[in-house]
């Protein structure tokens, strides 16, 4: 299905939802309103025609001084013969599509789509860790590469690049070099062990 076909068909399930084309050079691009993308995402998966049952990538972009401020994006791909929604009775082309969301930036907030697409938890936590997006009905929404501490969010455009910031807590290591090459010796001589087929002992 063509890009203006999608569209036409999302915003016939999704009534209210704003669904438009965005210009792009690599793949089929959209922009959603958020308050529908949940809805939209649950389409895009389940739709026949659609089968966009892979997420790909949640990421983000810091537009500043833009209005929008923030812009999620988020990567989806239909696999074609190698998976099929369940209830369609033939597999859609494999196709890709870039959905775009716009973020106002004294909300900084948007719905999760880990109900429909389960795997955006970490990319999520991502997207909140360095950009400070809050997603609603997240399950664990914490930092995932920065130190639970850390005050601010590094890939904001106003973030002060110089910063120089100690360590608030750390966790001491609890193996020794010795200790932990013994640990990885074991576990590569018991792995070789459980590879190698066992010998029939010769019959005396």
């Amino acid at each position: 299905m063509d890009l203006s076909g999608t569209i036409e068909l999302l915003r016939r399930a999704v009534p209210g939802a704003s669904v438009d084309p965005l210009e792009s050079i690599d793949m089929p691009t959209i922009a959603v309103d958020a308050p529908h993308l949940v809805d939209i995402c649950r389409v895009l998966r389940d739709d026949s025609q659609l089968q966009f049952a892979f997420l790909v990538d949640v990421t983000a972009v810091d537009r500043l001084p833009a209005t929008p401020r923030f812009e999620l994006v988020y990567h989806l791909a239909c696999v074609g013969q190698a998976f099929m929604t369940a209830g369609a009775t033939t597999p859609a082309p494999a196709s890709r599509l870039r959905m775009k969301v716009g973020i106002e930036g004294d909300v900084s907030r948007a719905p999760s789509v880990t109900s429909v697409y389960p795997t955006a938890g970490w990319s999520e936590r991502e997207v909140f860790d360095l950009f400070g997006i809050s997603f609603d009905g997240h399950g664990d929404l914490r930092r995932i590469l920065m130190p639970e501490d850390w005050e601010g969010y590094p890939l904001r455009r106003d973030y002060p690049v110089q910063i120089r910031k100690d360590a608030a807590s750390w966790s001491p290591l609890q193996l020794t070099a010795e200790e932990f090459a013994r640990n990885v010796r074991s576990g590569r001589d018991q792995a070789t062990k459980q590879a190698r087929p066992t010998l029939a002992k010769p019959q005396d």
